[in-house]
């Protein structure tokens, strides 16, 4: 599944760099925190791979 935003490419970048032990966990901190807490590292290779080239810098919430 790719990342739909320039932010939440780069968030799964942090995480995934903490899953592989590269960074601290503890300097997470909102979406790459809740991502490092809640995805696999496949998961998060999926989203920090995806191409940055198109993509909004964020999207907003539906909710």
């Amino acid at each position: 599944m790719p990342a739909k935003s320039k932010a939440q490419q780069r968030a799964a970048g942090a995480a995934l760099s903490a899953k592989r032990g590269e960074t601290r966990v503890s300097e997470l901190k909102g979406a790459s925190k809740d991502m490092y807490d809640s995805m696999t590292e496949d998961e998060l290779e999926d989203f920090a791979s995806t191409d940055r080239k198109g993509l909004p810098d964020k999207v907003e919430d539906d909710d």
